[in-house]
C-alpha cells in the first residue's frame, strides 16, 4: 500500500508545554482515516503540522512523499482542509467566497460548487453574516472539496449539521473516497468514525495509543460482560483480563480480554438468573483506553 499521509515520530511543543509527542501516521491512499481522541489530546497540532502551519519541534512528517514544511505549497495545491471552526469575511455572499477560494487552483470549480451546493442545500446568494452556524460549515465543506482534492483533512465536520445534513455529508465524503480521494478525518464522535472510517488511530495526551481496524479493533480487543446473580454478586471475580468491574446486589459487570472459556468457567461457578456477553461499542472501547 503507498502513503498518503506519513509521519515519524512526530512531536509539537509550544514553549515546554505538550502539543504531540512521537507520533506515528501511515494514511493508505483511498483509505478512509480515523483520529479520534477528546479536546487538547493533539489531534488539531497534529493536522496543523502535516499542513505546515504550525512547525515541528522534531520527527518527520510526509504528505504525498513530499516533506510538510519544505513543500507546502505544493502540497496545498491537492489538499482540501474543513477546520473545526470557519471564520471567513462576512460581508462576502458564499458564491463570491467560493469563487474567490478556486481562484488559488488552477481549474474550472463552477460546476463542482454547484453540484456540492445542491446537495448540501446551500443559498449561495446569501451574505455569510447572515447565515446560521450550520450553513457557514456548509460552506466551508464546499470549500474544502470544491477542487477535487486528492486529500481531504475533516476536524470536527459535522459541528452544527442537523441529523439529515449530516447524512448528506457522510455520502459526500463516501462518493470523494470512489472517486478515489484519501479522507483523514478527526473527531471526538465516536459514532460518526464507526459509521465511516476503515481504520482509527487513538490519540491521548499527545501520544497515539492504539492503531487499528475498526472492525479489529472491536473483535479482537475486549467483551463487554453483564451478569444477573441469583445471589448477592461477589465483590469481586479472580480472572486475569477483567477491568472496569462493578457490581451491585445482584448485578455485575465488567470488561474482559483473554480467553472465553475461562471466563465461561469463572462465571459458571455462580448461580446466574442472566448473562449477556457482546462486544463493547467503540465509545467504551475508548473510554477504556483513557482510563487505562
Amino acid at each position: 500500500m503507498s502513503f498518503v499521509i506519513e509521519t515519524k515520530d512526530l512531536t509539537k511543543y509550544y514553549g515546554k508545554s505538550r502539543g504531540i509527542i512521537d507520533v506515528n501516521l501511515e494514511v493508505g491512499e483511498g483509505e478512509i482515516f480515523g483520529f479520534i481522541g477528546p479536546n487538547g489530546a493533539g489531534k488539531s497540532t497534529t493536522i496543523r503540522t502535516l499542513l505546515g502551519l504550525i512547525y515541528k519541534s522534531s520527527g518527520s512528517a510526509k504528505v504525498f512523499g513530499l516533506d510538510c514544511e519544505k513543500d507546502k505549497v505544493r502540497i496545498l495545491e491537492d489538499v482540501g482542509y474543513l477546520p473545526s471552526e470557519v471564520f471567513y469575511y462576512e460581508k462576502m455572499r458564499a458564491i463570491d467566497l467560493l469563487k474567490y477560494s478556486a481562484g488559488f487552483y488552477k481549474k474550472d470549480c463552477s460546476a463542482k460548487i454547484r453540484e456540492l451546493s445542491e446537495a448540501l442545500e446551500l443559498d449561495l446568494n446569501k451574505k455569510i453574516e447572515e447565515m446560521s452556524l450550520g450553513n457557514k460549515k456548509k460552506v466551508g465543506i464546499v470549500q474544502g472539496l470544491l477542487h477535487s482534492p486528492s486529500l481531504i483533512i475533516l476536524d470536527e465536520p459535522t459541528s452544527g449539521l442537523d441529523p439529515l445534513m449530516q447524512k448528506t455529508f457522510f455520502s459526500l465524503i463516501e462518493e470523494e473516497r470512489k472517486r478515489g480521494a484519501t479522507v483523514l478525518f478527526s473527531s471526538h464522535i465516536l459514532g460518526e468514525v464507526q459509521r465511516i472510517c476503515d481504520r482509527v488511530a487513538i490519540i491521548k495526551e499527545g501520544r497515539i495509543i492504539k492503531t487499528q481496524k475498526i472492525s479489529e479493533l472491536r473483535e479482537n480487543s475486549y467483551k463487554k460482560v453483564s451478569v444477573i446473580t441469583q445471589g448477592a454478586a461477589p465483590a469481586e471475580i479472580n480472572l486475569p483480563g477483567v477491568s472496569a468491574y462493578q457490581a451491585g446486589d445482584n448485578h455485575l459487570s465488567f470488561m474482559y480480554k483473554g480467553d472465553i472459556n475461562a471466563l465461561v468457567s469463572a462465571i459458571g461457578g455462580y448461580s446466574l438468573s442472566n448473562i449477556d456477553i457482546t462486544d463493547p461499542s467503540l465509545e467504551e472501547i475508548f473510554l477504556h483506553y483513557y482510563e487505562v
